[in-house]
């Protein structure tokens, strides 16, 4: 199909499958009575802009990458088998999706505008402002197409069920990832259906498959649920009497998500800020709070541990850039697939375990879910005694939330999910159970009950609420989409987002039917109409550019659990997820199959009946406090940010040096509770264990972790906190309040109230001293002596640089020691530090033929920049240099990203009179806007070369466990590679 790209949309890659059956309370709305469908009319004329949700898996494409040439964002898939006992006539059921596209707008609708905003208006192009030519979803007065147009027909030649079970898998494997509906989407329709049938001569005797397909934005589980149950009765209808004599009742055009659960004109673009409460606030920043759990979402490898989103990486990926670069192999993931049962006495036996532990069969599947990913985790490669922590989606069904708009009357999308964190689990935790159920029962049973505390908090905090807010707010306001397609790419992630999901879409009879003419009120679906017999319902959505690491799709039929296993390969094999799926279904009956537990006392914490939320509220609001007091500097930050992208020739070097002061940025506070906690260690009072750590210590240590094992709200709230304050520690750099000297992050900052842009020419700060300078007189050891300088810490003591040339001459290598923590800085545990009697890291240079004397190019983390040498002093006797000032200085498209300035000297100490000579020479040489006053400098810390090396019980142990050996290997191999 030819389509202008202003057509196009935007992608759907995070999984949003319908799920858990939950039941919320909130106020009843009245719906507007549906119409009355006639077979001799035209269907109903209808049209409304797409929700969000919808937009994110059409999906809403991103024009600045197609502009580039590259490919269009994928649709979401979803796809559903229904193997029946019978199969019907291809003109009876022709007519029946006739009168389905008739009585569901979505289905015989098309999609008009390219949801373009009128501009970005951000650095990095992703936030948008206005939108002229919205998503529309438009079912036209005349139908365009026909049940012919979406019913596809196969004929199984031979091999009885086992040929068309292939069949239908074949069909299965290859729709789920079929994400082209977007090519289609101006036209229609939106969805198709493949008759699997036999070529047996048996006629309707013989069972078939119907798969259906569809683009994800107009359909979820139970609504097709509603569809195939719809069909199989018309059909029997249309066979026995060529008509249907109780029709289904036309519907209206369904309303999106965000308007079913926030209630009509309460999206984003109608509220803005207005619907934003305590509580939304709250539940974002729980959602920040959970990366500090570190959930696992890849498998071991020899490339990566499973460990979650690093910092960075999130950093990188709202900046537009896919975390650790992207991958070239993420198109070539797939689906795999597995399709399980689980027998009807197994399901029974299940479902009453679960009432005598007081959860529901979703909680036991979560539950199961995460204990067999710990079975899988490792990659094989046994790691005894490791645990991790587990997030798991659970999706579900949001019209069950909020204003409960929506009653499931008709083909739509309501998908939605919460997100639940469990753990820490011990690997192979599943397979211990299955060992041994008698012992091993109470971990899962816990485990579902985490899960059902933590989902009931979900919806009693108004979560569902909140979450689709958020992501309204998200979807309107920025292009999530283009996120979404940057974390699918990530070579960090691979496009995992989540260590395993669980959609779990109930009980298929329970379910209400379609609404019909003549009866008052809907009647339930059934597993069987006339000779038609459901017998298996599997679905499933594409997890394959990205979602979870491991995913289960279930729906009950027949009293049966239908499973589908549907993860990414080659994340995860074929075999693997064979195996999982086994190991999945083993665990589900070894604990249907043994004694329920009694439910477990509530946790010590609980007793203190702390109202739920204050705690993270508390903390959110001291963070909103930090935020704002640095605001301005923030604020500052981000302008310059956009100068500096804006005056880039080269993409490349801007996120090389972002990346280069990102990496700084963290590392300073990720070590200020080292260093605190390291004191609090060696403070506490009590008998030592091993002459190394004080008893105390260690009880304090068992409390504090019960304390966040057992209360998720303490746990959320030092999330919270945790994030609050790494914000306000950042922020507190950018205003220069953090330490002048070691901690000045703003860009091109000021100096006495007057901003200083960019780096200055070495001419305008060479002093005469340089003069003859002799590079190879520079070589040696040198103490540095004060810095300014946020690439160092102020916690570390006695720096040296030790500078030698290559033997080239054309190169040059800066060794870098280092001891630490200073005395100063960490006063009771300074002399328990492995890195107590010093540590080296080195730099790396090179000396170009076209620089004056003076200049070496300085090469770390990526970036490369002139490290002036702007003065130096001689002995008047030899002649060789006893003092130097260096000056490095990073910039790009104008922005000074960088700057660091170093004294240094021949001597460990100097007084204060010389050092008061180097600030005015440094001054003389222009260099006071760039951190070269008194007050903008660290002093570094001496404790004296005659003292003696450091030697307790902690040096010993980091000798016998051979951290020392560790480090010299590590200074010998980075020193060989440099030369």
């Amino acid at each position: 199909m030819k389509m202008k790209p202003s057509n196009r949309h935007s992608v759907a890659t995070l999984p949003c499958v319908l799920g858990v059956l939950l039941t919320g309370q909130a106020e009843a709305f009245t719906t507007p009575q549906p119409k009355i469908y006639s077979p001799s009319s035209t269907s109903l004329t209808a049209d409304r802009t797409l929700g969000s949700q919808e937009l994110l898996m059409l999906p809403r494409q991103y024009r600045p990458k197609l502009e580039k040439g590259e490919s269009y964002f994928p649709s979401m898939s979803h796809v559903q088998v229904t193997t029946i006992s019978a199969t019907p006539s291809v003109e009876a059921l022709s007519k029946a999706i006739d009168i389905a596209l008739d009585t569901h707008p979505l289905l015989r609708c098309h999609v008009e505008g390219d949801g373009e905003p009128s501009e970005r208006i951000d650095l990095f192009q992703m936030v948008r402002k206005g939108e002229p030519n919205p998503c529309t979803f438009v079912s036209p007065e005349t139908k365009t197409f026909t049940g012919k147009d979406v019913l596809r027909v196969i004929d199984v030649d031979g091999g009885g069920s086992d040929a068309l079970e292939q069949s239908w898998k074949g069909n299965f494997a290859q729709d789920i990832d079929d994400g082209s509906w977007y090519e289609n989407s101006s036209s229609g329709p939106l969805w198709k259906l493949t008759l699997h049938r036999m070529k047996d001569g048996s006629g309707g005797d013989s069972p078939c498959a119907i798969v259906f397909h569809s683009n994800h934005a107009i359909s979820d589980q139970g609504s097709v649920n509603v569809l195939m149950d719809q069909l199989l009765s018309d059909v029997v209808s249309i066979e026995q009497s060529g008509k249907v004599s109780n029709n289904a009742v036309a519907q209206d055009m369904p309303m999106a998500m965000e308007d079913s659960v926030l209630g009509t004109s309460n999206r984003w673009s109608d509220v803005q800020t207005a619907g934003i409460s305590p509580g939304t606030i709250k539940y974002v920043a729980d959602k920040a709070g959970e990366g500090f759990r570190n959930p696992v979402i890849l498998p071991d490898s020899g490339e990566n541990d499973g460990g979650g989103d690093s910092i960075v990486g999130a950093v990188s990926t709202i900046m537009g850039q896919s975390a650790g670069g992207e991958s070239e192999s993420s198109s070539e993931r797939k689906t795999v697939l597995q399709f399980r049962n689980l027998s009807s006495e197994t399901t029974s036996a299940l479902l009453e375990a679960c009432r005598a532990n007081g959860v529901s069969i979703t909680n036991a599947l979560i539950a199961a879910m995460a204990l067999t990913s710990t079975d899988f985790i490792d990659g094989g490669d046994t790691n005894k005694g490791k645990e991790r922590n587990y997030k798991v989606l659970q999706s579900l069904d949001m019209r069950r939330f909020g204003a409960q708009l929506d009653k499931c009357d008709t083909v739509a999308c309501m998908a939605g999910s919460n997100d639940l964190m469990l753990g820490p689990l011990p690997d192979h935790s599943g397979e211990a159970i299955r060992s041994d159920p008698e012992s091993g029962e109470k971990l899962f049973w816990d485990l579902a009950k985490e899960g059902r505390d933590q989902t009931n908090e979900f919806v009693k905090s108004d979560g569902p609420i909140h979450a689709v807010r958020v992501f309204d707010f998200a979807m309107t306001i920025s292009d999530m989409n283009n996120l979404v397609d940057l974390t699918a790419k990530s070579k960090d992630s691979q496009g995992r987002a989540y260590s395993a999901g669980v959609s779990n879409n109930g009980v298929y009879e329970r379910q209400k039917a379609v609404r019909r003419e003549n009866d008052n009120d809907r009647d339930n679906i059934q597993a069987k109409h006339g000779k038609y017999e459901v017998k298996d319902i599997y679905y499933g959505t594409p997890h394959s550019r990205s979602g979870c690491l491991y995913q289960v799709s279930t729906l009950t039929v027949n009293g049966s659990m239908k499973l589908t296993f549907h993860p990414a390969s080659p994340i995860v094999s074929e075999e693997t997820n064979a195996k999982f799926a086994g190991a999945f279904v083993d665990l589900l009956e070894t604990v249907a199959n043994v004694d329920a537990s009694p439910a477990t006392a509530g946790s010590p914490l609980s007793k203190l009946k702390i109202p739920e939320g204050s705690l993270s509220l508390a903390a959110a609001a001291l963070g909103a406090i930090g935020l704002a007091i640095h605001a301005g500097a923030w604020s500052e930050f981000f302008s310059n940010l956009v100068t500096m992208k804006e005056n880039v020739a080269n993409p490349q070097d801007f996120w090389d040096a972002f990346n280069f002061w990102v990496f700084f940025a963290v590392g300073h506070p990720l070590l200020q509770p080292i260093l605190w906690i390291s004191d609090v260690l060696h403070g506490s009072p009590g008998p030592m264990v091993f002459d190394l750590v004080p008893v105390s210590f260690l009880m304090a240590n068992i409390l504090f972790i019960g304390a966040t094992a057992w209360s998720k709200e303490f746990r959320g709230a030092l999330n919270v906190a945790a994030l609050s304050a790494f914000l306000t520690y950042v922020g507190a750099g950018l205003d220069g309040q953090a330490g002048l000297g070691d901690f000045n992050l703003q860009l091109n900052d000021s100096y006495q109230g007057q901003i200083v842009k960019g780096c200055p020419a070495y001419d305008e700060v060479r002093q005469p001293s340089m003069d003859s300078f002799d590079l190879e007189k520079y070589q040696g050891k040198w103490y540095e002596q004060k810095f300014h300088d946020w690439t160092q810490f102020k916690e570390v003591y006695d720096t040296t640089l030790d500078i030698k040339l290559t033997s080239d001459r054309k190169g040059w290598i800066d060794d870098f020691g280092v001891k630490g923590p200073a005395p100063d800085s960490a006063k009771l545990s300074w002399d328990k530090s492995p890195v107590a009697n010093g540590a080296h890291y080195f730099l790396f240079g090179r000396v170009d033929e076209n620089d004056p004397p003076g200049i070496l190019r300085e090469k770390g983390f990526g970036v490369e920049f002139p490290n002036y040498i702007v003065d130096v002093k001689k002995d008047p006797a030899t002649g060789e240099y006893t003092e130097a000032i260096q000056f490095q200085c990073l910039e790009r498209g104008g922005v000074r990203v960088f700057e660091g300035i170093n004294f240094m000297s021949r001597n460990p100490v100097m007084s204060d009179e010389e050092l008061k000579a180097m600030h005015q020479r440094a001054k003389d040489a222009g260099m006071n806007p760039y951190g070269a006053a008194e007050e903008q400098m660290h002093m570094v810390a001496r404790r004296g070369e005659s003292e003696p090396k450091i030697d307790n019980s902690w040096q010993q142990m980091w000798h016998n466990i051979g951290f020392d050996s560790l480090l010299e290997l590590l200074t010998e191999s980075i020193e060989d590679g440099g030369r």
